[in-house]
């Protein structure tokens, strides 16, 4: 249970799992009709921005 809690298997994909949760929810709500495209287009941007602004401070005190 304590591997489970901590991450796992996917301990260092988090970010991607994440950022694919993201798009996939954007995704679903516009095609059963919650949001229109240009709502989907600005929250997978949004999404995509995050995702290389966190990937991009984390390399940099390597």
């Amino acid at each position: 249970m304590n591997k489970f809690i901590q991450g796992g298997f996917f301990k260092r994909q988090k970010n991607q799992i994440m950022f694919g949760v993201g798009v996939l929810s954007a995704l679903c709500a516009y095609l059963v009709g919650d949001s229109d495209l240009f709502a989907m287009l600005e929250s997978v941007i949004a999404i995509g921005g995050v995702y290389l602004l966190h990937k991009s401070s984390k390399n940099k005190g390597k």
